[in-house]
């Protein structure tokens, strides 16, 4: 199983939401915990306050599309905290997709972030861990990843290609003894879900998604879900034809 103690820990998207949440959880045990996000100033006061529940918490201010800029932050890390043992890739975004105003723009902008942001991380940490022989990949998709909904295309399509790049990925690691997981959230309470107007069944206290995580990668689960009432009917909507998604979707949605 995945060793968190003792481990230096890079996280991205810990500014807000699940990445904050999760940071909080990290700060509580002894490791070395560098965290990135965009927003410098944000990044800044929670190394500031998780301080005080951890002394080695770094702030490493990082734009995860800028692939140049990726493997400079990865090793201004190792330098500062040692190799870095596990990859936390939460960076990512939602907006939902309005058909009447397609923009291709906004598609690849989704993308990059959601997906490549992750890819870049990856390239920047895995040949350390390649070499040494031991490391862990945890990437944060979602369910919507599983199959497409209605105003989520563009993110819908930057989950699944996580998800299916991940799994293909576990593969190709494990000979390496490189860990690959895959985190496939529902509704959790973010910033990022506080602006959506639609029904979110079985929403999640962040708090409570972040401790869920924490013990699915000690347990170096292959996927992590949550809440499991919403991933199991998800998990069900995956498999069925074609036809009856679409009905029940309709159904739901009024699409």
């Amino acid at each position: 199983m995945p060793q968190l103690e003792n481990r230096t820990i890079w996280l991205t998207g810990a500014s807000s939401g699940i990445g904050e949440a999760l940071a909080h959880q990290l700060a509580r045990i002894p490791c070395r915990l560098a965290i990135s996000a965009r927003r410098g100033e944000v990044l800044e006061k929670l190394a500031a306050e998780l301080s005080a529940e951890n002394n080695t918490v770094r702030p490493y201010p990082l734009d995860v599309t800028d692939r140049e800029a990726v493997p400079a932050t990865a090793e201004k890390i190792a330098a500062d905290l040692g190799p870095i043992d596990i990859l936390i890739a939460n960076a990512g975004t939602y907006k939902p997709d309005d058909p009447a105003r397609f923009d291709a723009a906004d598609y690849d902008g989704t993308m990059r972030l959601n997906f490549s942001g992750a890819v870049y991380c990856i390239e920047a940490v895995l040949p350390s861990m390649i070499e040494r022989r031991s490391g862990y990949i945890v990437g944060v998709s979602s369910l919507v990843g599983y199959r497409g909904l209605p105003r989520a295309s563009a993110y819908g399509a930057s989950k699944a290609a996580l998800i299916n790049f991940l799994e293909g990925l576990r593969f190709d690691l494990r000979r390496h003894n490189v860990r690959v997981s895959v985190v496939n959230p529902g509704f959790v309470k973010t910033p990022l879900t506080d602006k959506n107007d639609f029904q979110m069944p079985f929403l999640m206290p962040v708090d409570e998604a972040a401790k869920v995580m924490m013990k699915g990668m000690r347990r170096g689960k292959m996927e992590i879900y949550f809440p499991w009432q919403l991933a199991w009917i998800f998990k069900l909507m995956r498999v069925i034809p074609y036809p009856l998604y679409d009905r029940l979707v309709r159904g739901r949605t009024g699409h």
